[in-house]
């Protein structure tokens, strides 16, 4: 890796899944690690492993600006690369999406990596070079049914990752984006918790649809095919990491890059009709409702 290594990167939602993985691989790699997690115990849990463990909740401005400074602190003021991979998804249709469920979904998954950004850019541009990697998903170009809040925070992000690459080129910082599709993590887990807090099943005319979602929310193992282990992101963020031309976008399993051309390909009510059969398929109700 040459003058890469030991080089600090700050990563954010690491208790599980992709940040998860991206930690471990990173420190294999040679990287400094500086791992965030929003709980407590799973701070506790990583430091347990070795890892330079950071609490740090993206919808609190105190938990960013603490979280940077310690990690400032520890590197000295020094820090090559961002990777954003904390996140949520918040289900429900979009006419059940109250102002504080959308604004929650809004907080963490672009409001506070923004500002967490911002606060590590001056660093980046001091050292003359820098990476910034934000996790993405398909559905940061496609829309599903009952997804519309994570949607609309993926699409707002595609959007806000674009006109910051334009605003920094030439300065030695790059920034990419990664847009998964389906992989094993806790977002089903934590999905169906978002879910129970804002909405609730009885007295929503799509409660059938509800309760298949619930039962895909809770079913054991992969809820759908294609499916990748959180390590297949090493890929990807390595080449964003590293490369002298890193990409712009990086998509990441057969339905993204499938979704990805059919939108480009197909005229709008057709790739309407593609998309409402794969959420008809997701959200058929269960036997006997």
């Amino acid at each position: 890796m040459g003058t890469l290594s030991a080089s600090a990167v700050l990563l954010t939602g690491c208790s599980s899944g992709i940040g998860y993985a991206a930690a471990q691989g990173l420190r294999e790699r040679g990287y400094r690690v500086l791992a965030t997690a929003r709980r407590h115990e799973d701070v506790q849990a990583l430091a347990g492993e070795g890892f330079e463990a950071l609490q740090l909740d993206l919808a609190s401005s105190a938990s960013i600006d603490a979280a940077v400074g310690e990690a400032l602190a520890r590197t000295g003021g020094e820090l090559y690369a961002l990777f954003n991979n904390a996140g949520y998804g918040q289900p429900g249709a979009v006419e059940d999406l109250s102002r504080d469920a959308l604004r929650e979904q809004f907080e963490t998954n672009l409001f506070g990596l923004h500002e967490l950004t911002c606060r590590v850019l001056p660093v980046m541009r001091r050292c003359g070079r820098g990476r910034i990697v934000h996790n993405s998903s398909l559905l940061g170009y496609v829309a599903l049914r009952y997804r519309g809040a994570y949607n609309a925070s993926k699409f707002a992000l595609e959007g806000l990752t674009d006109t910051l690459r334009l605003e920094l080129a030439g300065s030695g910082i790059h920034v990419a984006l990664i847009e998964p599709g389906p992989i094993e993590s806790r977002f089903r887990q934590n999905a169906l918790q978002a879910f129970l807090r804002h909405n609730t099943v009885s007295g929503s005319i799509h409660a059938s649809a509800y309760s298949a979602m619930i039962a895909r929310l809770v079913k054991i193992g992969p809820a759908v095919p294609f499916t990748l282990p959180a390590g297949s992101i090493m890929k990807p963020l390595l080449h964003a990491l590293e490369s002298p031309r890193p990409r712009a976008r990086y998509r990441l399993t057969v339905p993204a890059h499938a979704f990805w051309v059919l939108k480009h390909l197909l005229p709008t009510a057709v790739l309407d009709r593609v998309l409402a059969g794969v959420s008809s398929k997701e959200n058929r109700p269960p036997k006997g409702i």
